[in-house]
């Protein structure tokens, strides 16, 4: 949905979204697009959008507490000529941005920034040139440059990549880039996108379905698999998003699993442990380590240094809940290794803030000997705010209370 909505943004023209998301990193977004120059108006369950391309209407634009819309749309609004400040909130003014100082003067944009986090505040206009970055901390970086260069109608220039993380993140954004009708770097390999230049065409009327999010489907498929009999539907099979990956979990614990196009229906079967390695997926740490729960014997996961910039540190959190639950987790390296068949235990948790750690302990929470209290459950409003209602939806006594 943020991606759509960036491209959106630099298409120009009209576009119409169906299957909107409505999470809170999905409003920021849209709210973003606005301040950017764009016109958003929802009719009759469908998002419509016009733009003229970054064009602001405002100096600020905030991100909410969304990393990846502050990765993408920083270099989108530095396609601008007027200064732009840009603002977050919770877990998001905690993750360091030192890239965009690092980067975006090369590309003739000023940047200033608070000790490397945010606040920034940057002024372009951004030019493309052949420049180097390094992909590790995160391939969202790398994102909101493609976008950027697409927009600019960059020219026989290369964005040169290190250490790319979350490659299938990459395919997801160059699926968007196609499918809104923008430029398309050449993918050498994940080392190198290659622009060629095309030349400049009126922007076309297109109507864009926004995919069904495997990140938090994630969630219900693990529930399936550990506590009953489950279809999902509404879910891309052939998506390019990273986390369609449970499925491969899945079928290596022996879970019930029955996938066609139109739906997916998962069982609960006697699990056995498993490995995976989720460094090009890292936000499926979470439903993992709820799947690994309930496998008979150890499971481990790799990936851990994905985790530490992330709206808390999982692995420290995932190890620090799944204990209360009475679930081991001991951190080796770059590995997560989980004591799963034990007795999951009544408790209460705390999300940290983190709505992809609050979802896990419910899933947990459906075979625990008793009730799980989950301590600012509101916080999977950030992606998934149906959760609980969903949940409930399918016979899950779930008692919410305000506070």
């Amino acid at each position: 949905m943020q991606r759509a909505c960036a491209a959106a943004l630099i298409k120009g023209g009209k576009t119409t979204l169906t299957n909107p998301g409505r999470s809170a990193d999905d409003l920021a977004a849209l709210d973003i697009i606005k301040q950017l120059g764009a016109s958003v108006r929802e009719q009759e369950g469908t998002i419509r959008i016009e733009s003229r391309g970054v064009v602001p209407v405002s100096d600020q634009i905030h991100c909410g507490e969304s990393g990846l819309s502050v990765r993408m749309f920083t270099s989108l609004a530095a396609l601008s000529d007027r200064p732009i400040h840009i603002s977050g909130s919770g877990s998001l003014l905690k993750r360091p941005l030192h890239f965009f100082n690092e980067v975006l003067p090369q590309l003739q944009v000023s940047c200033s920034d608070h000790q490397g986090y945010l606040p920034l505040t940057i002024q372009g206009p951004l030019v493309p040139w052949d420049i180097t970055i390094d992909g590790s901390l995160s391939s969202q970086y790398l994102t909101g440059l493609l976008f950027a260069y697409a927009a600019a109608n960059a020219r026989d220039v290369t964005i040169h990549v290190t250490n790319l993380a979350s490659k299938p993140y990459i395919d997801l954004t160059l699926s968007l880039l196609d499918a809104f009708r923008l430029p398309v770097p050449q993918n050498q390999n994940y080392e190198a996108f290659y622009f060629s230049g095309m030349d400049q065409k009126s922007p076309q009327d297109i109507t864009y379905q926004v995919e069904g999010d495997w990140s938090g489907a994630a969630f219900l498929l693990v529930a399936g698999a550990v506590s009953g009999s489950l279809e999902v539907r509404g879910l891309d099979v052939f998506s390019t998003q990273a986390d369609k990956a449970i499925l491969q979990a899945l079928m290596q614990c022996g879970a019930g699993l029955s996938v066609e196009p139109e739906r997916i229906h998962v069982r609960k079967l006697p699990l056995r442990p498993f490995q995976f390695d989720a460094t090009d997926c890292p936000d499926l740490f979470p439903p993992l380590v709820a799947l690994a729960s309930f496998c008979e014997g150890t499971s481990v996961i790799e990936g851990v240094n994905r985790l530490t910039h992330k709206e808390s540190n999982r692995a420290l959190t995932l190890q620090q809940e799944f204990g209360k639950l009475g679930i081991e987790i001991v951190l080796q390296d770059n590995l997560m290794i989980i004591y799963g068949g034990q007795e999951v235990k009544a408790a209460a948790v705390h999300s940290h803030h983190d709505h992809r750690i609050a979802m896990a302990c419910a899933v947990a929470a459906l075979r625990a000997t008793g009730p799980v209290t989950i301590d600012e459950a509101e916080a999977v409003n950030k992606s998934y705010p149906q959760f609980w209602e969903h949940l409930q939806s399918i016979a899950v006594p779930v008692t919410l209370h305000n506070t």
